[in-house]
C-alpha cells in the first residue's frame, strides 16, 4: 500500500498525462487534417494547453510531496516510479513560464511555415523564424545549464537521452569519422552494377492498402492506432492511441512502404509498455535513443531480411502490380548510395546524415556558428562524409527536416544512437536464441517480437539506459556491434 502523499504524486502525475494526451492529439491533427487557415489559432491553442501543463508541473506543493514521498514505506518499483516522477518534475520546471509559451508559439510558426517554405527554396523566409526558435533554444539551455551545472548543449541532450553528454556521443560518434567514409566506399564497389527500382506510377490507395498489410503483420493493434499522411512521417498520440503517418509518392512507394515500417516499429514500443504504470513516467518509454532503437530494428533487421522482403513481395505484386523480381527487391532495399535527403538515407549512409546534424547543432547551441552560417557548413559536412553539395539547395539540405523548427536540439544523437542499440539487440538476441535466424527465415517474427517485449518493451523508465542494456543484453552499449553489423550485411 502507497503512502498518502506517493498516491497524490501519482494521482497529480496521471492528471498531467490526461493533458499531455490532448496536445499529442492536437499535435496531429494540426499536422495531418487541420485546415491552413486554422494555424494560428490552434498555435495560440497549443501554447494555453502548454502553460497549463507547464503550471500543473509547477504545483507549490509538489516539492513538499516529493519529500515527503521519500520518507514513505515505499517497494523498489515505486521508488523507481518516484525517481521518475522527480526526474520528469525538474526537467518541466527549470524554465519560467514565459519562455515556455514563446517557445510553443515560435515552434508552432516556424514549424507551419516551413512547409511551404521548404517546397519553395525559400530560406531567406525561413531563416528570421529558425533565429528566433534558436534563440529561444540557447536561452532554455543556459538557464537548465545554470541550474544543473552541465554544458548547454549537454542539458538539451538529457532531455531526450538521459545521462548522455556531447563528451561521450563524441566517443560514440567521433571513431565513424574514421571508418564510414571509407566502409561507403568499400559497399559502393562491392555494389557496381546494382540498380534500385524504377520509377513507376502507383496510387496511393493501393500503397496504404499494402502498408496496413504489413503493420498488421506486425502486430500493430488497430484498436489502439491509426495510420494516416503527413508532411514528415511521425509516431505520436499516446500508448492508448498510437497515431502514426507516412508520405505516398507516385513513383516510389519503396520510400512509404519503409517508412511504415520504421513508424510501426514506435508503435509497437509505445503499445506494448508496460499497463499497470500507464499514465506515469515509469511507464513511459526510456529515452528517444530506445524508441529509435525499436523503429530501426523493425526497418534494419527485420524488415531488409530477405525472408522479410519474400513475404511482401506477394501483397506488392497483388497491389501495385509492379515488374519486380525478388532479386531487384532485394537489391534495391540494400543498394548503398549517398543521397542528399536524411530519411530516404540507405542503413550505411544514415549515420553520416546524423553526424552532420549533431556537429552543426553542438555548436549551433554554443554559439560557435549562427544560423547564417548553417548552409555553409552543411554543404561542407555533405561533402566531407557523402561527397554531395548542397550549395543554394536549401530544400535538400538545411531546410529538409522538421525537427528544429520547434527547437528540438539535441535529439539527432537519438537515430543514430538508437542503430548502435538495435544492432547490439539482434547480435544478442541471435546469441541467447540460437533457433531465431530459422525462424526468420521461415518468416516467424514472433520470437524476435516476444525478446523484445520481454527485455525493452516491458521494462518502460524501471531502469536507466545503461542498466537496461546491460540487462538485455550484459553490457552497456558497444558501437563495435553496429560497425561489424554494417560490414556483416553489406560485404559478406
Amino acid at each position: 500500500m502507497a503512502g498518502p502523499f506517493y498516491q497524490k504524486l501519482t494521482d497529480h502525475f496521471k492528471s498531467i498525462y490526461h493533458l499531455q494526451h490532448l496536445q499529442a492529439i492536437v499535435g496531429w491533427d494540426q499536422a495531418t487534417q487541420m485546415p491552413t487557415g486554422g494555424n494560428e489559432a490552434r498555435s495560440d491553442a497549443l501554447s494555453e494547453l502548454a502553460i497549463t501543463i507547464h503550471q500543473a508541473y509547477n504545483l507549490s506543493s509538489l516539492e513538499e510531496w516529493f519529500e515527503r514521498a521519500e520518507d514513505e514505506s515505499l517497494d523498489t518499483t515505486q521508488h523507481q516510479s518516484l525517481r521518475e516522477m522527480r526526474r520528469q518534475w525538474q526537467q518541466a520546471t527549470m524554465l519560467p513560464a514565459e519562455l515556455v509559451k514563446a517557445k510553443s508559439i515560435a515552434g508552432s510558426r516556424c514549424e507551419h511555415a516551413w512547409r511551404e517554405q521548404r517546397r519553395n527554396n525559400d530560406w531567406q523566409g525561413f531563416k528570421p523564424l529558425l533565429k528566433e526558435v534558436v534563440t529561444l533554444s540557447r536561452e532554455e539551455a543556459k538557464i537548465r545549464s545554470s541550474i544543473t551545472g552541465m554544458a548547454p548543449y549537454d542539458t538539451l541532450i538529457d532531455q531526450y537521452e538521459p545521462d548522455m553528454t556531447q563528451q561521450r556521443l563524441d566517443q560514440l560518434f567521433l571513431p565513424m569519422n574514421q571508418w564510414l567514409p571509407d566502409l561507403i566506399r568499400e559497399v559502393q564497389q562491392h555494389q557496381q552494377g546494382w540498380q534500385r527500382l524504377k520509377s513507376g506510377n502507383y496510387d496511393s490507395a493501393a500503397q496504404k492498402r499494402v502498408g496496413l498489410k504489413i503493420m498488421e503483420y506486425l502486430g500493430f493493434d488497430f484498436n489502439h492506432g491509426r495510420l494516416d499522411v503527413s508532411a514528415h512521417p511521425f509516431c505520436g498520440g499516446v500508448a492508448e492511441d498510437v497515431r502514426i503517418t507516412t508520405r505516398y509518392e507516385s513513383e516510389d512507394f519503396s520510400r512509404s512502404l519503409m517508412g511504415i515500417i520504421h513508424e510501426t516499429g514506435h508503435a509497437r514500443y509505445e503499445q506494448n509498455l508496460p499497463q499497470q504504470w500507464r499514465g506515469l513516467p515509469v511507464g513511459q518509454a526510456r529515452s528517444m535513443g530506445i524508441h529509435e532503437s525499436q523503429s530501426l530494428f523493425f526497418e534494419m533487421q527485420l524488415a531488409k531480411q530477405q525472408s522479410f522482403l519474400q513475404k511482401i513481395l506477394p501483397w506488392l505484386q497483388e497491389e501495385l502490380k509492379p515488374d519486380l523480381s525478388f532479386s531487384e527487391l532485394n537489391q534495391h532495399y540494400l543498394k548503398v548510395e549517398p543521397s542528399y535527403i536524411r530519411i530516404d538515407a540507405d542503413e550505411v549512409t544514415y549515420p553520416a546524415h546524423i553526424l552532420l546534424r549533431y556537429q552543426i547543432e553542438r555548436d549551433l547551441i554554443s554559439g560557435v556558428i549562427e544560423v547564417d552560417d548553417i548552409p555553409q557548413m552543411w554543404d561542407e559536412l555533405m561533402q566531407k562524409y557523402l561527397g554531395l553539395s548542397t550549395a543554394g539547395n536549401y530544400r535538400d539540405g538545411c531546410m529538409q527536416d522538421i525537427h528544429w523548427t520547434d527547437g528540438s536540439f539535441g535529439y539527432f544523437p537519438s537515430y543514430t544512437l538508437g542503430a548502435m542499440y538495435a544492432a547490439q539487440f539482434f547480435a544478442v538476441m541471435t546469441q541467447q536464441l540460437p533457433n531465431i535466424t530459422h525462424a526468420l527465415a521461415d518468416g516467424d517474427i514472433n520470437p524476435a517480437l516476444a525478446w523484445l517485449n520481454e527485455h525493452i518493451w516491458q521494462q518502460g523508465s524501471l531502469h536507466s539506459t545503461d542498466k537496461l542494456i546491460s540487462a538485455a543484453t550484459g553490457a552497456i552499449l558497444n558501437p563495435e556491434y553496429f560497425h561489424q553489423h554494417l560490414r556483416q550485411r553489406y560485404l559478406n
